[in-house]
């Protein structure tokens, strides 16, 4: 299996799978990998010859330092357990100064208002981090697919339209959530819960599925009252929003149309561990 740390090595490599007329899938990660992640390198796998999988912890994502310098770094299992799939799996695992030169700073884009909604409003310039860092994987890769799991639905959502804006070539395919048997939405944080929270965290995907078959018979600002008082009497996990919108503008939803489509996005904290999921509703 070959871990490559240096963008200049992988580009050579690429170029010689080019030359061979192969595709490449792309599955971008901040690595503590998990079955969440490997399902993804899964689907790649079965969709392309060659898959490249990145391991970086971005910086310019990050608005709480603190955060960015607990987050989980694991390479060596990470590429033993990507080895469990498939020795021919190429690994980059870059250094920020192989990403970034000298200059860590994000980029300002726009996002034509889909950055300014839920996570945008209580994580400033976090999509700025998101859209840098993808783009610049995206010119060092050219994979033809690159696969994004749906837990960050509003990520997903904004990766596509940098695609869009950008000519970046690339299909993006999003990926259903995996979940723990509880259904907690798997996620590298989790390995930092505490037990306590741990056991209380199933409560926020039992809480969306309430809210979906809620949504059925009433409107969206009684279901979103309704799991604002379910977490009001929590003792362990913190409510920081929860908001049913417009599946492809991501927009609040006033009053409900059978013409579209809604998703349920939630994010909660447990300790100070942040947790975010989301659900189809109709």
């Amino acid at each position: 299996m070959i871990v490559f740390t240096n963008k200049n090595e992988l580009k050579d490599k690429i170029s010689s799978i080019r030359s061979q007329k192969h595709t490449i899938g792309f599955v971008p990660t901040m690595g503590a990998l998990h079955k969440g992640h490997l399902s993804l390198v899964e689907q790649a796998m079965s969709n392309n010859q060659y898959v490249i999988v990145s391991i970086f912890v971005n910086p310019t994502q990050f608005d709480n330092p603190s955060d960015l310098e607990k987050y989980p770094r694991t390479l060596d299992q990470d590429v033993a357990l990507l080895k469990t799939l498939s020795k021919d799996i190429i690994i980059y695992a870059p250094s920020v100064n192989d990403i970034y030169d000298d200059k860590v700073t994000s980029t300002k884009f726009s996002f034509d208002g889909l950055e300014h909604q839920m996570e945008g409003k209580f994580r400033d310039g976090h999509f700025d981090g998101v859209g840098t860092i993808v783009k610049k994987l995206f010119e060092i890769v050219t994979p033809d697919n690159a696969y994004f799991g749906e837990k960050d639905f509003q990520q997903l959502a904004i990766i596509k339209k940098l695609v869009s804006k950008h000519n970046l070539g690339v299909n993006v395919v999003g990926c259903k959530i995996h979940r723990e048997e509880n259904g907690l939405a798997m996620s590298s944080r989790n390995t930092r819960l505490t037990k306590a929270h741990k056991n209380a965290a199933p409560f926020i995907y039992k809480t969306l599925l309430t809210a979906k078959e809620k949504f059925g018979t009433k409107s969206a600002n009684q279901v979103t009252k309704w799991v604002e008082q379910q977490f009001a009497n929590h003792t362990l996990l913190q409510l920081e929003y929860f908001t049913i919108a417009d599946a492809n503008t991501l927009k609040t939803v006033q009053r409900k149309s059978k013409y579209k489509t809604y998703r349920a996005f939630i994010a909660v904290y447990a300790g100070e561990i942040r947790l975010i999921d989301n659900i189809a509703l109709n």
